[in-house]
């Protein structure tokens, strides 16, 4: 079982950064593939990035060039720093971690873009 809680959500300008964090539970944090989603209301959960344990990023063609992934293995974190925020990017955002054949989700947290 893991457990994924997310911060870091808020109410920023259009132009500013946010960085969001997820903390997971669990020894075996470093084999799951960590992703951040996010969603509005209305329409379907959409994978904004993705770092696998080993490997290559992942990102949706809309944030790339202003969202990076990252984790601390050693802190069992995944990080989403995002920059050039726009009023598009406002949403519930989910911590997600796949492995052995399970799916977990955070609870979410609220990215408001607005002036």
């Amino acid at each position: 079982q893991v457990q994924l809680v997310e911060s870091g959500g808020g109410l920023v300008q259009p132009g500013g950064s946010l960085r969001l964090s997820c903390a997971a539970s669990g020894s075996i944090f470093s084999l799951y593939v960590m992703g951040w989603y996010r969603q509005v209301p209305g329409k379907q959960r959409e994978l904004v990035a993705a770092i696998p344990s080993i490997g290559s990023t992942n990102y949706a063609d809309s944030v790339k060039g202003r969202f990076t992934i990252s984790r601390d293995n050693a802190k069992n974190t995944v990080y989403l720093q995002m920059n050039s925020l726009a009023p598009e990017d406002t949403a519930v955002y989910y911590c997600n971690a796949k492995g052995f054949g399970r799916t977990y989700w955070g609870q979410g947290t609220q990215v408001t873009v607005s002036s």
